[in-house]
C-alpha cells in the first residue's frame, strides 16, 4: 500500500465543523467594513520578489528568513505573499487607483516560513484594510474606531488597545542615532539577533520578545519623545478623538510594528488569552510606500486582523457566533420516494431560497437515515415514502418535541415559514 500523503508542516486544514464559525466571522467582518464605505480588492496570491524586497525591508526577518521565494521556468524569482499591504499597493498603483481616495479591503492566504506553533502557521489567513491618498488623523480614527466596532460586532472579548506615534522619516533617523548609541553602550548585553539589528534595523530591537532584554529596552530612549512637530500634533488630535468616542487605549512606546514601510500612527490589538502569541490585528500608517515601490508620493494607512488568531480568541473567550442550523432533513423510503425527494426538495428550494435542506442521498434503512436526521442537528424531519407519495404529503417530526403531523406537499412553505 502506497504511503499517505500528509499536509505540508504548519499548511493546515480547515475542516466542516470548524468552517461554519469562518463563514460566520468573515460576514460579520465584510458587513462592518462595507458599511463605512470600504470596497473589495482581490489580487494574486503571488508576485514578484522584489516587489516584497523594496517595501518590507531587505534586513527583516520576513525576507531573510520566511519568504517562500522561487524561480519560474522563465528565471523570474517569485514569492508567495507573506503580508498583503505591498500587493495591494502595487495593484492599486498599476491600475490607476491612485489618483483618487480609495477604501479598500481583501482577505486570504499569507505564508511564512516560520516555526509552527498554536496562532502561528505557514499558510495563515489575513483580512486586510488599506486607504489612500487621505491626509490628517482622522483616517487613522475612522480605522482603529472601526476595527473597536468588529469587535463588538462579534461580540469579542479580551482585547486590548495599543497605539504609538513613529513620527517622520527625518525624526526617525534623528532617533535611530540616539538608540544606536544608547545599544552600543550596552553591547554585552544584546543578545544574538539584537547585535545583527543593531546597525541595520535597531528599532526592531525594541520589539524583542525575549525575556532578557525586557529591561534594557524598558530604559532605552523613547520615540515619542524625539517626534517632530507635525507628528506629535496629529499624534494629539488622535488620542483626543479616540477619547471623545470613550476608546480606552495605552501609549506603547516600544510598539515599532516589523516592517520597514511604518510611519506616524502604528496600533495594535492585543490579548494575553492566546500565549506569546497575543496580536490579533496590527496596522498603521504607510505614507512613503508608494514612492518607495515607484509610483507618485500618496498618504496610506492600513490594517490586517489574523483570522486564526481572531477565531482562537473567540473559542478561549466563549464567544464563537452562532452558526446557522439544518431546517429539514428530508428521509426517503424506498425507489420512488429517492426519486420524488429530490424533486419535492427544489421546489421547496424554489419557494424559499434561505432553506437549509438536506437530502439524503444513498440508500438505507428507515433506522439509518433517522440516525443520519438526528446528526444532522435539523429542526425537522421530513419523511416520505410511497403511501405520501399516493397522498402527495409528507411526515413531519419535530426533532426537538418529538411532535409527529402530516402535510400536504402544497402546504409546506407556508408550514415552515410559520
Amino acid at each position: 500500500m502506497a504511503e499517505i500523503i500528509r499536509s505540508i508542516r504548519g499548511m493546515n486544514d480547515i475542516l466542516p465543523d470548524v468552517t461554519p464559525y469562518w463563514q460566520a466571522v468573515e460576514s460579520a467582518l465584510k458587513k462592518v467594513l462595507t458599511s463605512y464605505g470600504y470596497q473589495e480588492i482581490r489580487f494574486p496570491i503571488v508576485e514578484k520578489t522584489e516587489l516584497f524586497c523594496r517595501s518590507i525591508g531587505e534586513v527583516t526577518d520576513i525576507v531573510e528568513k520566511e519568504m517562500y521565494t522561487f524561480a519560474d521556468r522563465n528565471g523570474d524569482n517569485l514569492t508567495l505573499r507573506p503580508e498583503g499591504t505591498a500587493g495591494c499597493v502595487r495593484a492599486a498603483m498599476q491600475n490607476g487607483m491612485l489618483n483618487q481616495t480609495q477604501r479598500l479591503w481583501y482577505m486570504g492566504p499569507m505564508f511564512r516560513h516560520e516555526r509552527p506553533q498554536k496562532g502561528r502557521y505557514r499558510q495563515f489567513h489575513q483580512v486586510g484594510v488599506e486607504a489612500y491618498g487621505f491626509n490628517g488623523p482622522d483616517i487613522d480614527a475612522e480605522m482603529i474606531l472601526m476595527t473597536a466596532r468588529l469587535w463588538k460586532t462579534l461580540g469579542l472579548k479580551g482585547a486590548s488597545l495599543q497605539i504609538n506615534s513613529l513620527g517622520s522619516t527625518e525624526a526617525r533617523l534623528a532617533y535611530r542615532d540616539v538608540l544606536v548609541a544608547y545599544f552600543e553602550m550596552h553591547q554585552d548585553e544584546l543578545d544574538e539577533d539584537s547585535q545583527r539589528r543593531l546597525h541595520t534595523n535597531p528599532l526592531r530591537i525594541l520589539d524583542s520578545k525575549n525575556p532578557a532584554m525586557q529591561a534594557l529596552n524598558d530604559a532605552a530612549p523613547k520615540l515619542i519623545d524625539h517626534l517632530d512637530d507635525e507628528s506629535r500634533q496629529e499624534f494629539a488630535i488622535l488620542c483626543q478623538i479616540l477619547d471623545q468616542a470613550g476608546l480606552v487605549y495605552e501609549i506603547n512606546p516600544r510598539l515599532v510594528r516589523g516592517l520597514d514601510y511604518y510611519g506616524k500612527t502604528v496600533f495594535e490589538w492585543v490579548t494575553d488569552q492566546l500565549g506569546s502569541q497575543g496580536t490579533i490585528c496590527a496596522g498603521g500608517r504607510y505614507d512613503g510606500l508608494v514612492a518607495q515601490l515607484g509610483g507618485k508620493g500618496a498618504t496610506a494607512i492600513g490594517f490586517a486582523i489574523g483570522l486564526e488568531r481572531l477565531i482562537s480568541l473567540l473559542e478561549a473567550t466563549d464567544s464563537l457566533p452562532e452558526t446557522d442550523a439544518v431546517d429539514v432533513y428530508l428521509v426517503a423510503v424506498g425507489e420512488a420516494a429517492a426519486s420524488q425527494s429530490l424533486l419535492l426538495a427544489e421546489q421547496l428550494r424554489d419557494q424559499l431560497p434561505d432553506l437549509k435542506l438536506i437530502t439524503h442521498c444513498g440508500g438505507g434503512s428507515f433506522k439509518n437515515q433517522f440516525k443520519r436526521a438526528d446528526r444532522s442537528g435539523a429542526r425537522w424531519t421530513f419523511i416520505l415514502g410511497d403511501d405520501e407519495i399516493n397522498k402527495k404529503v409528507v411526515g413531519v417530526k419535530t426533532m426537538v418535541t418529538g411532535e409527529q403531523e402530516t402535510i400536504a406537499w402544497n402546504a409546506i412553505a407556508d408550514y415552515l415559514q410559520q
